[in-house]
């Protein structure tokens, strides 16, 4: 291990860098669903793909997008000035509307040094020369508001991956520095809003182009070996610090099961099961690999048994409705539960799930195959994983793990003919909850939790933006579990649309309210309402798409969370 100061320093500039790329995406981008809600996500990663910093963006793009990355890498020849765009789930990605952009970074060639610009430092790894291999890799990943497909905004109730909009294999969106124009043509066709889509494709390409000038500064500083060295060290001790974190579990079997309500076509429960399998200091007996590649090379590198086993068998088949998982966002789901029992300063990068093994069963709603329909399973689907991977924790660390939070991101989009210019206009926002109670405090009220970390819309912005008011915002009162400590309220969004419009809801926790832990009462069920224009209300289940008339109203009241603990009155 280096000198734990310059890992500290290296830890923080390469953090620095992938928040540098993200406020340069918000701040250029054209979506409000980009500016205002900041759902994106930018990371860093080596030459092999493994990821050695990321934005505090969204969970779960972060863990997932090695795996574009490693997509990107196998299926196309990167030069330098190239760019590389997908949305595949089955290929890395999580849903379409989440278009990630890759870029390789190629720094060898470009006159830099590959000294440390200092004298040798003890132990330090000669240079590592990769003709043609890059020096290091970028992505960002944002959630486009529509990419075409059945519904405004695309994520509809569909049944298959071909409803739900344009799927995007890895191709290169700029080869060379330059713009590839057919490709983006071929895209924008196929999109109902396409000045925003390109707006914030540009947006991408520039944090991208942010991101690489800052690794260029900082390897002309140190030079390559000395940073590529420090990547190395900071994979390293992500997983040792791991491997600490583990050895505190106590070893043992935990099983959880969990429920989403329904799959949008079917009326019945679909379950996750997760198994845990907790190693003690003598007996793990793991094998060696993780089911999960985290980077091309991850096959290639010897690694120390897994501590940790993630078992997702006994989980239902693969549904008809749009709420699978691809492998990606099961993987991504197990990084972010790890990551939130790790000290905030531990670096995010791949070397914390080497001593995990995760096991998703193909063809099962954790793990599906083509051509399901996914668009929930990024939002909804994620949200239950964490929620029964916590549940399983709950047993073996109990003051550790708080209560479910609201457990759906609530998905709204409106989309129709904006009557002030006569344009398709398409609205996308998630709509926050409740937070669990923890075993020393109440939860937090009308936040978003676990697997997103985006913010609402301001009702400036959305009033601005498109042919809708909002006509309520405010806390659920009273939505939280009640127990030792409360768990925190929902909220209420009730929106206006004034013009016809395309209204889609693909939320959950509809039937069932989130569990409360060790007593403590569960958080109230979420509930959906259509105002209609004389007054009457509608209720409507969480997934859903219906037509609404000037002056009609969608009302979200969204769960409120579990509390935890027996209360004392």
């Amino acid at each position: 291990m280096r000198d734990p100061v310059e890992l500290e320093v290296f830890k923080n500039i390469y953090h620095s860098i992938a928040e540098e790329m993200g406020a340069a995406l918000r701040r250029t981008s054209f979506s409000p669903n980009i500016k205002e809600r900041r759902d994106y996500s930018c990371a860093v990663f080596d030459s092999e793909g493994q990821v050695i910093a990321m934005g505090d963006h969204m969970p779960v793009h972060l863990g997932s997008m090695p795996m574009s990355v490693a997509a990107a890498v196998e299926d196309c020849e990167l030069e330098p000035g190239d760019v590389i765009m997908l949305n595949d789930p089955f290929r890395g990605g999580t849903h379409l509307p989440d278009i990630t952009l890759v870029m390789p970074v190629y720094l060898s060639h470009s006159g830099i040094r590959r000294g440390d610009g200092g004298p040798p430092r003890p132990g330090e790894a000669k240079p590592r020369h990769h003709t043609n291999a890059p020096d290091f890799y970028l992505a960002t990943r944002a959630h486009h508001a529509d990419v075409g497909g059945t519904y405004p905004g695309s994520m509809g109730p569909c049944r298959e991956i071909y409803q739900e909009g344009f799927r995007i294999p890895p191709v290169k969106i700029m080869r060379g520095g330059k713009l590839v124009a057919d490709v983006l043509a071929l895209l924008l066709s196929n999109v109902r809003t396409p000045e925003e889509r390109e707006g914030d494709l540009g947006a991408q390409i520039a944090a991208c182009q942010t991101g690489a000038q800052r690794l260029r500064e900082i390897c002309d500083r140190y030079g390559i070996a000395r940073a590529r060295q420090a990547a190395d060290d900071l994979l390293v001790y992500s997983e040792e610090v791991t491997r600490a974190l583990l050895r505190t579990i106590p070893a043992g079997r935990y099983q959880a099961e969990d429920f989403l309500d329904d799959d949008g076509v079917e009326d019945k429960p679909v379950r996750i099961a997760v198994t845990i399998q907790v190693a003690g200091a003598s007996t793990r007996k793991f094998p060696v690999e993780t089911r999960l590649a985290a980077s091309p090379s991850a096959s290639r590198k010897k690694q120390k048994p897994a501590s940790v086993t993630i078992d997702f068998t006994g989980s239902d088949p693969q549904v008809q409705g749009a709420i699978n998982a691809v492998e990606a966002i099961t993987y991504s789901a197990c990084f972010y539960v790890f990551r939130c029992l790790l000290r905030e300063d531990v670096p995010a990068t791949s070397g914390l799930m080497r001593p995990i093994r995760v096991i998703a069963p193909s063809g099962t709603v954790v793990n599906a195959k083509p051509p399901a329909a996914v668009a929930g399973g990024n939002v909804e689907t994620s949200q239950r994983i964490v929620d029964v991977v916590l549940k399983a924790l709950a047993q073996a660390i109990p003051d550790r793990i708080p209560a479910a939070a609201a457990g759906t991101m609530n998905n709204l989009t409106i989309g129709g003919i904006d009557p002030r210019s006569g344009e398709p206009f398409a609205y996308y926002e998630t709509i926050a909850g409740g937070m669990g109670a923890r075993s020393t405090k109440d939860g937090v009220s009308g936040v978003h939790t676990h697997m997103t970390n985006s913010l609402n819309t301001p009702a400036e912005a959305l009033e601005y933006a498109y042919p809708i008011r909002l006509r309520q915002y405010s806390l659920r009162s009273e939505s939280g579990g009640t127990g030792l400590h409360t768990g925190g309220d929902g909220i209420v969004r009730e929106i206006e649309v004034l013009t016809d419009a395309q209204v889609t809801l693909l939320a959950d926790r509809r039937s069932r309210g989130p569990y409360g832990l060790a007593g403590g009462a569960n958080g109230a069920p979420g509930r959906t309402l259509i105002i209609r224009g004389d007054g009457s209300a509608e209720e409507l289940p969480g997934k859903i798409s219906v037509r609404l008339r000037p002056g009609e109203r969608v009302r979200i009241e969204s769960p409120g969370a579990g509390g935890w603990g027996r209360s004392s009155t």
